[in-house]
């Protein structure tokens, strides 16, 4: 395979990933991990620069948890 080809691979890939996550379902791949999205509630925060007192916004974020497979694989190499 030349270096073109893997590219578009990859970014087929990654787009089916990203559709997957986008539409809020959990991505397994086996012997890695688990992504999934998250929903976070609203929060009170600070500007650590000025200090003023604000609350950030509900949102998404995307949560990565390691297989036990690559957990145990890193850990075994250190």
């Amino acid at each position: 395979m030349d270096k073109q080809e893997s590219r578009q691979i990859m970014e087929r890939l990654l787009g089916i990933m990203k559709d997957t996550l986008t539409q809020g379902e959990e991505l397994l791949i086996s012997g890695f991990g688990k992504f999934s999205v998250r929903q976070k509630n609203a929060r009170r925060g600070r500007n650590p620069q000025t200090k003023e007192s604000l609350v950030l916004a509900p949102r998404k974020v995307l949560v990565f948890k390691t297989s036990g497979v690559l957990r145990n694989r890193i850990n075994e190499s250190s």
